[in-house]
């Protein structure tokens, strides 16, 4: 009987493992790591306030700005806005060209619509 009940499970796991993936959901994958995340949530604390009210309005902004940006084009887009800082001819292009201008109109597009959502 042991034996019997083992094959019956066995068999189970071979079926369910089996079975198709389920597709990921369409959009920007939501995959930003911990430390990026707590980074926006201290600068964007630092800008509205040290309460925990604020903390969560902070974290839902970052998390709503997670689901319309993917994590590759936040990097690029914060090393747009360091480099742009920047003096000298060298980061002019950070402050001129048309792809770090689309970059950064996407950026405040998502913020503002994470601003409707969190704030």
């Amino acid at each position: 009987m042991p034996l019997r009940i083992a094959l019956t499970l066995t068999a189970a796991l071979l079926s369910v493992a089996s079975l198709p993936a389920v597709p990921a959901a369409a959009g920007p994958v939501n995959d930003y790591p911990t430390a990026a995340r707590a980074d926006y949530v201290i600068a964007c604390m630092a800008s509205n306030g040290q309460s925990h009210i604020v903390m969560e309005k902070c974290a839902c902004s970052i998390d709503a700005i997670a689901d319309r940006i993917t994590y590759d084009d936040y990097t690029a887009i914060e090393t747009v806005k360091v480099m742009a800082d920047q003096p000298g001819e060298r980061a002019g292009i950070f402050r001129s060209s048309g792809w770090a201008k689309d970059l950064m109109d996407r950026f405040r597009q998502a913020q503002v619509a994470a601003d409707r959502k969190c704030f």
